[in-house]
């Protein structure tokens, strides 16, 4: 067994702001590689983002969601793809502590910064056999995979011909990394191209029963009762916790931009020469106004991830209702911070489009992570804006949680 931390989980926010400078100076490297760059999966190594949400007994801290979210905000405010992968990778650790224990004991007993990367997304078919499951299919989006040594996929059982059955169950399956490949030239996108999402492919893996757990009893809550996990992280639903990391991320690289936008345009002056942008009202009035845009997402994502914290940590459960609007509210930060980036970056001229300066990087990588399945905001709103009419959900609908 791993041996337990000493040190704080505000200790982890500390360190990320002391490693600024090499995040900051790898990001351009992290992009051109198509990965994290060696420096800055060094730097998140050496902060300990990825054991903020891991169990104490597997050298992590249980932290608060909340200061998970600041890592990974001020990360990806120097680096987004940095910071994305923090977000998404971050988030694994919580759900291994809901599954058998002697996955986590595989995966950590001697290195507790072993990465695992994932999606969820059930494009595999695990056919049932003699304890467990063969596991054949292709999944995208795999953030970080170079990074990691295991990955968690997204699988529905078998009838016993290679699709899915009837009645199929959506599990969550963990591979180590030699019952996988990485299909190479699987990412080339417009933003976030440091991060690595890519393809992931598994040709009839074997996965003992002990290495899955049912979606179902993750999303809602009963993994944690049947680990005898006490600690409020642990009960929070996946559908609360899973976005927070994704959408921190989109908050961070929107701080970066501004805080791009701002170095920028304090000695900017008009190609003519005749004014400067200190004296432009406009320029000043966006500048403001995103400001407060992006702080106000800030506060939102981070009040809503941590009034559910306490409110469980004091005896109570989440209700769907809750839920819905943690979610709706989630959403709305990722595209209220987007539209700001997009008015600050509308106004900072033809150099913003230069490939040496960040803006760009940082306005690229905020579209391209606002294209995450989790910031659809139509079936959130409108399971939210009905129950807040007391109008009753079809099953459907209720399924969106």
């Amino acid at each position: 067994m791993t041996e337990a931390i000493t040190d704080r989980a505000e200790d982890v926010l500390v360190r990320v702001d002391g490693l600024a400078g090499e995040l900051e100076a790898g990001a351009e490297e992290t992009e051109r590689l198509g990965k994290l760059s060696p420096p800055n999966a060094a730097a998140v190594r050496a902060a300990g983002t990825m054991r903020l949400l891991q169990a104490p007994e597997h050298g992590g801290y249980a932290a608060d969601p909340r200061i998970f979210a600041e890592a990974v905000m001020a990360t990806a405010r120097r680096c987004g793809s940095t910071g994305w992968v923090c977000g998404v990778v971050g988030v694994h650790p919580w759900e291994l502590a809901l599954m058998d224990p002697r996955l986590s004991e595989e995966i950590w007993a001697d290195d507790p910064d072993v990465w695992v990367s994932s999606p969820y997304t059930p494009n595999g078919v695990a056919e049932p056999v003699d304890g467990g499951y063969m596991l054949t299919g292709r999944w995208p989006f795999s953030s970080g995979t170079d990074h990691a040594d295991w990955v968690m996929l997204g699988a529905l059982t078998g009838d016993g011909s290679g699709i899915p059955a009837k009645n199929a169950e959506y599990l969550h399956v963990t591979l180590p990394r030699a019952d996988y490949e990485i299909l190479e030239d699987s990412w080339n996108v417009v933003g976030l191209k440091g991060t690595g999402s890519k393809d992931v492919v598994v040709q009839g893996a074997f996965i003992p029963a002990y290495r899955t757990i049912s979606h179902e009893d993750v999303v809602f809550g009963a993994a944690a009762e049947k680990r005898g996990r006490t600690d409020p992280l642990y009960k929070l639903p996946f559908s609360v916790i899973f976005p927070v990391g994704i959408t921190a991320a989109i908050i961070g690289i929107s701080e970066g931009a501004l805080a791009a936008h701002l170095a920028y345009q304090r000695t900017r002056v008009s190609p003519s020469g005749a004014s400067k942008a200190r004296d432009d009202h406009e320029i000043l009035y966006v500048i403001a106004e995103a400001a407060s845009e992006i702080e106000a997402s800030r506060l939102q994502l981070l009040a809503g991830v941590g009034n559910m914290y306490e409110a469980i940590g004091e005896g109570a459960a989440p209700t769907p209702e809750d839920v819905f609007t943690v979610r709706r509210n989630q959403i709305r930060c990722a595209w209220r911070c987007v539209a700001a980036v997009d008015e600050i970056f509308g106004r900072s001229g033809g150099n913003a489009g230069r490939e040496s300066n960040p803006l760009q990087r940082f306005w690229r990588d905020a579209h391209m992570g606002l294209q995450h399945f989790i910031h659809i905001p139509g079936p959130i709103y409108k399971v939210n804006a009905l129950r807040m009419m007391d109008l009753e959900l079809t099953p459907e609908e209720q399924a969106t949680i």
